[in-house]
């Protein structure tokens, strides 16, 4: 339907130049052989300045084609052969509306003006032809007119165009100004529909992470009674319920305002930014605890200013990997390897040996963890593959950018 309005107003478009340039060709055609013409005579009386003017106008009736591209200079142009040669304006008015609707400044009224001087002397030199040829003469009478007549049809004809083009402008202004108060509706209807849906996570989860912190607490101190390893579990799970929440909180930020993970100012020394580089040794320590054996290699230069998009996504690769491997291979051995520096990118692979048989119980998840993983990547313009190998393992390979200079958002 659109692409039909579209096409619709394009085909308009060009009827209604062909038309302007018709039409200013046809009334320079006429003032041309009405500024030449001998009363009683088939012969045509030319001088220089009528045929000078009628190649100034048919220079005008062509760029009236740009005048909505080119307004300043095809009036500039159109204005230029009345005022100094004798020839019509009316490529002068047709511009004028394509001026008016585009400038409507001191540019827009300096035009006004010039087209209002150029139509004068347009309609002046047809107050002095014979009457036989003189337009205003044969609707006033051929007796002769007065300059104040002359001077209030200019004004007339000049304050049509310039009326049509002020309406067309501001008409255009009003839609731009509808479009825009329609975007900042939809965007206020997205910012209220994330804040609803932070308050619906913070309800839900909120509470059941805070029950579980709390329940793993208990634990914790009951098991220190009867055995280490149960209370080392607890802890972990204390641990891990306390980071889910403050992972939690980072994510009803975003969606409460829509921005990304770094908070700005003093919001940023108020709530911990998100994690990087130097949370993998906690991040390897949990999975190790809930049972996961972890070799890990971490060979990078500076790890400290690593750019934080950098450092966050390189964090989630592996967050992601080991998560994979706890549903799906929890009885095999993961090996890390993060290495790299600035100038050379980072290198993120992790590879694990493929089960010989599926989980006994399928494994809670959206299935969609790579492929968040793959756009997060492809965000930094780096690359990632992950799958089984000849070897028999299942490996995730990525490599970011790290450019030299770029340092960690502060």
């Amino acid at each position: 339907m659109r692409e039909s309005v579209s096409r619709a107003r394009s085909v308009l478009g060009v009827l209604v130049t062909a038309l302007a340039v018709g039409t200013s060709l046809l009334s320079s055609l006429y003032v041309f052989a009405a500024e030449s013409y001998v009363p009683n005579s088939e012969e045509l009386d030319v001088t220089w300045r009528p045929a000078l003017g009628f190649v100034a106008a048919l220079a005008a009736a062509v760029l009236l084609c740009w005048r909505h591209t080119q307004p300043v200079v095809v009036t500039g142009v159109s204005v230029a052969g009345p005022l100094v040669f004798v020839t019509d304006a009316l490529a002068a008015l047709i511009s004028l509306a394509a001026l008016t609707a585009h400038r409507r400044d001191r540019v827009g009224w300096l035009g006004a003006a010039a087209v209002f001087a150029a139509t004068t002397a347009g309609v002046a030199h047809d107050a002095h032809r014979h009457a036989d040829v003189s337009i205003i003469k044969i609707l006033f009478g051929a007796d002769g007119v007065p300059f104040v007549v002359v001077v209030l049809i200019a004004a007339l004809l000049t304050a049509v165009p310039a009326g049509i083009g002020v309406y067309r402008g501001t008409k255009r202004e009003l839609a731009r100004h509808t479009n825009a108060e329609r975007a900042l509706q939809a965007e206020m209807a997205r910012k209220d529909e994330r804040s609803r849906i932070a308050r619906e996570m913070h309800d839900v989860l909120g509470h059941r992470l805070s029950l579980l912190s709390l329940h793993a607490g208990a634990l914790e101190v009951t098991a220190q009674q009867e055995s280490g390893r149960a209370a080392e579990v607890a802890r972990t799970v204390r641990t891990t319920a306390r980071q889910s929440l403050e992972d939690l909180r980072q994510v009803i930020g975003v969606l409460r305002d829509g921005r990304g993970f770094v908070s700005l100012g003093h919001e940023r020394s108020s709530r911990p930014g998100p994690p990087g580089l130097t949370d993998l040794p906690t991040l390897i320590g949990n999975t190790r605890d809930a049972g996961l054996p972890v070799n890990v290699t971490v060979l990078v230069d500076d790890t400290a200013a690593a750019p934080e998009p950098l450092a966050t996504t390189t964090y989630r690769v592996v967050q992601e990997s080991l998560t994979n491997v706890l549903k799906h291979a929890p009885s095999t051995t993961v090996d890390v390897t993060v290495r790299g520096g600035p100038g050379v990118g980072l290198t993120v692979e992790i590879r694990n040996p493929l089960p010989a048989s599926a989980p006994a119980e399928t494994p809670i998840g959206s299935g969609s963890g790579l492929a968040g993983l793959a756009e997060r990547v492809t965000r930094l313009e780096g690359t990632i593959s992950y799958g089984p190998t000849e070897q028999g393992h299942f490996a995730v390979k990525a490599w970011l950018p790290w450019e030299h200079g770029e340092a960690r958002s502060v």
